[in-house]
């Protein structure tokens, strides 16, 4: 957001942070950790429940980076390929829809269970788990390794929704080479933070402690949902719901998709160069995204639970797609999506350290974004989804907003966003 200090960073923290990295990463070769295993998923129907379209099939990769990676896939393997990274909370499920397009234009296309993710095992499921697995280049190399598993040293296009988009930016800023073209879905790109020159980091503007103090002073008292999420409270939240896991999806998905009735008619939040203007800025936006400071997010989403006839008359998710959801998240947990979010956190020095590594770097593929019309997340952008690009790139292609599209655009207008992922891929 413009205006907020991120990250909120000095030099002695830079330092500091660096030197963590290291230890943490000793103590991990030197201590034994606990992994999960595929016992949760043994008992349960194959992967998609018998609703993943025909041509799109799961498969394990075993010796991935420490991992078993359960993904899926379409075409035929040797093809050009094209990898495509979900977000939170979404499964490579989430791009079932538009991987027989893509297949059908001649690419061999895979999606993972990203780590702490669905079927994909090897990670530590603790809450306390060794922090260095899930840092942003090591997911990177999760996707490096898997790449090379399937026989390829290069993708002819990464993608990345929501969370998803960390990894495919630093993908396509680290490695160049492999990945040679890059496509953000709900969240632009990431571009490398700024090294701390004069103390501080460069911008200027609110912190993010700043910021959740004037969240506190609304009626009703708000705070942001990242930092809920990242939080040990929405760990317990996710584990003891009230309502089915499946109900929880259901709501979910509607509150942030493009049928939700505070999603019509949105305008780009506008600048907000102090934490008193930000926080009331961002209280335009649905309670999801700025959630009432004394509800998590299963309470939230029983508020917004949409009625019985919608749900039967749903043709983009249905109830045998969202019961998908709530199968596989009720038997992985939360614990290893959660990490996602508490380890992107600026008071987690070691991941931002690394991150840092890269300041000053541009996104030097061809890229360009797409994003739901109907989508709060893409216009929390300053200036909204169409400023994208102005700054970090070199060969931004443009942005295509979807319209009757959420933040769900692979999932509620997959013939629109497949046909647009393929063109791209032609055109460059």
């Amino acid at each position: 957001m413009k205006g907020m200090t991120r990250p909120e960073f000095s030099r002695r923290q830079f330092l500091a942070g660096a030197t963590a990295l290291g230890g943490v990463a000793m103590a991990s070769a030197a201590g034994a950790v606990q992994i999960t295993t595929m016992a949760p998923f043994e008992k349960l129907p194959p992967y998609g429940n018998n609703t993943l379209p025909a041509g799109v099939r799961p498969r394990l990769v075993p010796d991935v980076n420490g991992l078993t990676i359960n993904m899926l896939e379409a075409g035929t393997q040797g093809r050009p390929l094209v990898l495509l990274l979900h977000g939170f909370p979404n499964l490579a499920y989430s791009w079932r829809k538009v991987m027989p397009a893509i297949a059908d234009a001649g690419y061999y296309v895979v999606a993972p269970d990203c780590r702490g993710f669905g079927r994909t095992v090897g990670w530590d499921k603790s809450w306390d788990a060794d922090p260095t697995a899930f840092t942003t280049l090591n997911m990177v190399r999760d996707q490096i390794a898997l790449v090379s598993a399937l026989g390829y040293r290069k993708v002819d296009m990464i993608v990345g929704h929501d969370q998803g988009q960390l990894m495919a930016s630093y993908a396509v800023i680290i490695r160049p080479d492999m990945f040679l073209r890059l496509t953000t879905v709900s969240g632009a790109a990431a571009i490398p933070p700024s090294l701390p020159f004069g103390g501080t980091a460069r911008g200027g503007g609110y912190t993010a402690a700043e910021l959740d103090a004037e969240f506190a002073k609304l009626n009703p008292p708000r705070r942001d949902y990242q930092d809920y999420w990242a939080s040990r409270q929405a760990d317990e939240d996710m584990k003891h719901m009230p309502q089915s896991m499946s109900d929880f999806f259901r709501a979910f998905y509607y509150t942030k998709g493009g049928e939700f009735p505070a999603n019509q008619n949105l305008t780009p939040l506008r600048p907000m160069p102090t934490a008193r203007e930000a926080a009331a800025e961002n209280a335009r936006m649905p309670e999801y995204y700025v959630m009432r400071r004394d509800r998590g997010m299963p309470a939230t989403m029983v508020a917004f639970m949409p009625s019985r006839d919608y749900i039967a008359n749903c043709k983009w998710f249905t109830q045998a797609e969202c019961d998908v959801y709530g199968q596989e998240y009720t038997a992985s947990g939360w614990t290893g999506a959660l990490h996602n979010y508490r380890h992107r956190r600026t008071a987690f020095a070691p991941n931002i350290a690394e991150q840092l590594t890269f300041s000053g770097r541009t996104i030097d593929v061809p890229a360009w974004f797409i994003a739901g019309k109907q989508d709060w997340g893409a216009n929390r952008i300053a200036s909204g989804p169409e400023a994208v690009g102005r700054n970090g790139y070199t060969k931004f292609m443009g942005t295509q907003l979807v319209d009757r599209a959420g933040h769900w655009p692979q999932e509620e207008q997959p013939e629109i966003v497949s046909k647009q992922m393929v063109g791209f891929l032609r055109s460059t």
